[in-house]
Parts: structure tokens; C-alpha cells; sequence
């Protein structure tokens, strides 16, 4: 069987590795890769520190409008998938690729294979839900890494296909901890002490291309005093820059703004960190398999686990309510992993398409 993977984004990167892995042992893959993140922090230094296989197809889609990535993902994706004539078509969270991925093969009668199916924020504005909706109801495999999950689409009618197999992500952070531990000198560099630092990361359409948002959530960082280490997305670069916020934050003492890092360096600034303010779903997620409390800053989340168990809490873009979670959220409660499976997922992945269910 000749499986292609379809990915474009980062953290798409870290879930693709296990899974590519694990795939490689028993079947063809080709890897399409959309290029929609396409500078090298945000690229290839994922290919090169997970140690992925180099994609067979470079589509170099890079950035613009939802419609226009989606249609020239979807376009360029086709032509790929017509002349590898693949037997399946492996897609991988809620982004842009992800959709594109699962349209293009199922206008071909190719099965579609969707990792991370499930998940569901409830918010129609958000266009990853768009994304991740859309493509669950086109795919012939959902493989739901929690139990909420497998509720999700209980709930939206799709039963055939869904398979609770834990979080690739999981997998990703208990395969690469130790490597990072050993091998990244990011607090080093940055002149950082283990959990004397916050860490932030925001990149979601809703907090960058909204000025208020961006503002409080600024405003909220420099008001706190705190030391607030920033990897900056290139996205957010370019809104706080058209906002006037750039120069704000280098003037700020209390704001480390940088580069984006690497997925090894990232672990370690997020088991240091002392909290974890995000936008982003999958460093919620490491931040709570790594018991360091979190902040997001949306006012809902597809991953509720996070939050039902205490580890995470939400506060939006109100700046108030930002400096409040920073100055006084502290965890309660425990966090339980095996929610997400037991690090095992993707064997259990590839193990549904070679017909062992061990």
C-alpha cells in the first residue's frame, strides 16, 4: 500500500514523526509538503532535529488568504496524488493542508486517513474547527486520541472508521524529552534559570489580526513584570509591527523576544517554565504532559481535558484577566496523561492499517 502524508505546518512536523516512523516499517509513504509554514525555524529545523524523511514533493503554497492556501493546496495536492496514484491519503490536525489533503483525495476515491479527528472547540470563527469539522466528515479512518473525542463524533453521527488510539503528541514528547534535555542549550543562551521565566507563544488569527487583542494581551505581558520569554511566529512579527507593538516590546525589560525556536528547544523552555501562556493547541497540551500550568489565551479550547483537570486555565485576550491567571492561577488537582493515551498511538495507528490491533 502507498500511503501519502500530507502536512505543512509545524506542529503537524511533530506529529508526523512516530507516525512516519512507525509507517515505514511496513508500507510506501511519500510525503507532500504544502509549505505553508516555509521559513526555516517554523520548517525545516523539524525535519532535521525529528529526523523526518525528506518530502518527496515540495508545493511551496507559503502564505496569503484561507481561500487562496486551500485552493492552491488543494490544486497542487492533486496533481501529486494523480500521478503517485496513492492508495491512501494521511492528514494530520486542522490546518489549511489538513483540508486540502482530505478534499483533493476523496475527489479522487482515495481513502483519507485523518490523525487528531475529533476535537471540537464549538467555535465556528475559529477556521481550524472549520478545517478539522470538515474533514472528519470526508475520512474513512478518524483516529481520536481521547475518549472526548470519540464522544465528538458520536455526537455528529460518524461511528464507522473512528478508533480511540491516544495522541501522537504524546508519543512525540516521550520519544524526544530526553534528547532535548541533553542536546538543547537554549537556557544557556537566553541566560535563563529553570522557573524564574514565563513562557509565550501567540500565533491564532483571532488574537494576531484582531489590534485589540494583540494589544491587551502585549499590555497584559509588560504589566505583569514578569520575565516573559517570546518566540515570536513570523505572523505575529508582522502584526505587531503593523500595530506599533514591536517597538513597545523591545522597549519592555521584562519581555525576552525572540526568534521561533526549534521543537527541542521549545520542550525545555516549557519544562522550565515556571507557566505557559498560549494561543496554541498542541503546547497546551505539552505543558500539562509536563505539569507546568498554562494560560490560553482563547476563551475556549478543543483540548477540555486540560482544563476539566485543572491544569489549564482560559482567559481570552482581557488583559485582566490575563494579569490575573499570571499573578494567581496555580493548578489543582493532578494531571492524568493516560488521557491520552499511553504513548503508544501511533503503533496503534499503523497497526489498524496492517490489520494488527495489538
Amino acid at each position: 500500500m502507498k500511503i501519502a502524508t500530507v502536512v505543512g505546518a509545524r506542529p503537524q512536523f511533530i506529529k508526523m514523526a512516530p507516525v512516519s516512523r512507525e509507517l515505514r516499517k511496513y508500507f510506501d509513504e511519500i510525503v507532500i509538503h504544502t509549505g505553508q509554514h516555509y521559513d526555516y525555524e517554523m520548517n525545516r529545523i523539524f525535519f532535521e532535529q525529528l529526523s523526518i524523511p525528506e518530502p518527496d514533493y515540495y508545493l511551496g503554497v507559503g502564505s496569503g488568504s484561507h481561500g487562496y492556501q486551500t485552493g492552491e493546496m488543494l490544486k497542487r495536492i492533486e496533481e501529486v496524488l494523480m500521478k503517485e496514484k496513492s492508495d491512501l491519503v494521511l492528514v494530520y490536525g486542522d490546518t489549511n493542508s489538513t483540508l486540502a489533503g482530505a478534499l483533493a483525495a476523496v475527489k479522487l476515491h482515495i481513502k483519507v486517513a485523518h490523525v487528531e479527528a475529533g476535537l471540537r472547540s464549538f467555535d465556528r470563527k475559529m477556521p481550524e474547527e472549520v478545517n478539522r469539522v470538515l474533514t472528519d466528515h470526508i475520512s474513512d479512518y478518524l483516529f481520536a486520541p481521547t475518549e472526548t473525542a470519540v464522544k465528538n463524533l458520536q455526537k455528529e453521527g460518524i461511528t464507522e472508521g473512528v478508533y480511540l488510539t491516544g495522541d501522537v503528541m504524546y508519543d512525540a514528547l516521550l520519544y524526544n524529552i530526553e534528547i532535548a534535555r541533553k542536546n538543547s542549550n537554549i537556557l544557556e543562551e537566553l541566560g535563563l534559570k529553570p522557573k524564574e521565566y514565563l513562557l509565550a507563544t501567540v500565533h491564532r488569527a483571532e488574537n494576531t489580526d484582531n489590534r485589540e487583542n494583540l494589544e491587551n494581551i502585549i499590555d497584559a505581558f509588560i504589566e505583569s513584570k514578569e520575565l516573559i520569554v517570546f518566540p515570536a511566529h513570523p505572523r505575529t512579527q508582522k502584526y505587531l509591527k503593523a500595530y506599533g507593538l514591536m517597538e513597545k516590546i523591545e522597549k519592555a525589560p521584562n519581555i525576552v523576544l525572540t526568534q521561533p525556536v526549534g521543537y527541542l528547544d521549545m520542550l525545555v523552555l516549557e519544562e522550565n517554565a515556571k507557566k505557559i501562556l498560549t494561543d496554541s493547541g498542541g503546547v497546551q497540551k505539552e505543558a500539562y504532559f509536563l505539569k507546568v500550568p498554562c494560560i490560553t489565551l482563547r476563551t475556549r479550547t478543543e483540548w477540555v481535558e486540560t482544563v476539566e483537570d485543572g491544569w489549564n486555565v482560559l482567559v481570552g485576550a482581557d488583559k485582566g484577566s490575563i494579569l490575573n491567571a499570571i499573578r494567581s492561577f496555580e493548578p489543582r488537582g493532578e494531571t492524568y496523561s493516560y488521557r491520552f493515551g499511553d504513548g503508544k498511538a501511533s503503533e496503534k495507528i499503523v497497526g489498524i492499517f496492517t490489520g494488527r490491533r495489538d
